[in-house]
């Protein structure tokens, strides 16, 4: 299972504290084999291994190195290997090498990880900097994010494999295979029609917020509407029926190319086991028959965006998603595969929801100064902003104001559409 808390290590046991995020790494990676670690499906995917490695890397050198006396690299060379894109570090691997390297192998990762938690306790057991604590807060808040690509990559990795084989085995309730009857227990999609005005958006409280999250600042939202829920997989299938992947008038033009180049016809994870429309999905827990009543996921912003044209509509806007988000508690649901939609639909957990808006910096951004400025500024071109969280995110990590991003292109992540209307 994925971590279920965010914890900043300044509390009464911040060892402790730190340990337990790290301890989720690598129950998550127990169940894998190491050869399953080594394994790189794709160039945007990264093996298990590097992730353990890299995020061990990461407490290493922006806080062992600098701020823990006499403290020495476990293995240099590490350096070269798990940095992911620091360039004020140094040199590193290319991101589409790293399923090349068969050493350090999973049990010597394994190791390094220990030596780093052992140094890490060492600076953690006496008193510590605020500045210091900060690197800590975020290093273990980035090792959260790694948990939740661990799963997304491995799921992409298993889903390569012609057997398909699970991640975790788990034995589905009843699943009928008639999609009208499937159907028929997802609610109707209603939309709330809004008012708009000055909103303000961002994070401006003292918690935790990543950098590109601030700062809070005020932005205007005309009146809009907005669906009760995500579009489902029965939505899906409705739009797949009415010939979706087959009408160019509803994509953008490098949707439409990616549709033609790569032969899209379904959700990524979608299998036609007939020719038919009669669809498998593959999840971490294995191949099985669809459930309309799910979200749809693993679409990318190109397929979303089509999606809500064919419904009469568009993808909200983040200052949208969050003036309704705001208002909400923010739940979620670490699982490894998202859930029927019940009677009620919050905003947050399940997918992640794609927004209209290319990502980019709020009004007064100003990136950290050092290795760290480079975390987030510097990926402000050619993606989009996702909103909410899906079920494989880390409890902590789904607020209002999070920021995740990915190219339109991405298929991968755990990616689903709330779908806005104008007024």
């Amino acid at each position: 299972m994925l971590t279920q808390a965010t914890t900043r290590p300044t509390g009464a046991d911040p060892a402790a504290e730190y340990l337990g995020i790290r301890a989720q790494t690598e129950a998550f990676a127990d169940r894998l084999s190491p050869e399953d670690q080594t394994v790189q499906s794709m160039p945007d995917v990264s093996p298990t291994k590097w992730h353990r490695g890299h995020t061990s890397w990461f407490f290493e050198s922006f806080v062992l190195a600098p701020h823990l006396p006499g403290y020495k690299l476990v293995e240099p060379s590490y350096g070269y290997l798990f940095n992911s894109y620091y360039e004020s570090v140094g040199d590193r691997l290319p991101r589409q090498q790293r399923g090349t390297v068969s050493r350090p192998g999973a049990s010597e990762v394994g190791r390094y990880r220990r030596l780093v938690d052992e140094a890490m306790c060492k600076l953690l057991g006496a008193p510590i900097e605020d500045d210091v604590a900060g690197l800590v807060e975020l290093g273990l808040h980035h090792e959260q994010q790694h948990q939740e690509l661990m799963a997304m990559d491995i799921k992409h990795v298993l889903w390569s494999n012609p057997s398909f084989p699970a991640y975790r085995e788990e034995r589905p309730g009843p699943r009928p295979r008639d999609p009208q009857l499937r159907r028929s227990s997802s609610p109707e999609v209603r939309f709330e029609e809004l008012p708009g005005g000055v909103v303000s958006i961002g994070h401006g409280d003292a918690g935790f917020a990543f950098d590109n999250e601030r700062p809070r600042h005020d932005t205007l939202v005309q009146p809009f509407a907005l669906a009760s829920r995500p579009a489902t997989c029965g939505d899906w299938l409705e739009f797949i029926a009415d010939g979706g992947y087959r009408r160019p008038e509803l994509w953008l033009s490098d949707g439409w190319a990616k549709v033609c180049g790569e032969g899209w016809e379904s959700p990524l994870y979608w299998l036609d086991r007939t020719g038919e429309r009669d669809f498998a999905i593959f999840t971490l827990h294995g191949l099985r028959d669809l459930d309309a009543a799910e979200p749809a996921c693993h679409v990318s912003f190109y397929e979303a965006d089509a999606f809500a044209r064919w419904q009469g509509g568009r993808l909200p806007t983040e200052a949208e998603w969050e003036s309704v988000a705001s208002h909400q508690v923010p739940t979620g649901r670490p699982v490894l595969h998202p859930r029927p939609i019940g009677d009620s639909a919050p905003m947050f957990g399940d997918v992640w929801q794609w927004t209209l808006n290319s990502y980019g910096p709020y009004p007064g951004f100003r990136p950290a100064a050092g290795a760290v400025g480079e975390y987030n500024g510097k990926f402000m071109v050619g993606q989009y902003v996702l909103r909410g969280g899906s079920c494989v995110t880390p409890l902590g990590h789904v607020r209002p104001t999070y920021r995740n991003f990915f190219p339109p292109a991405a298929r991968w992540p755990f990616t689903g559409v709330r779908v806005a209307r104008d007024l």
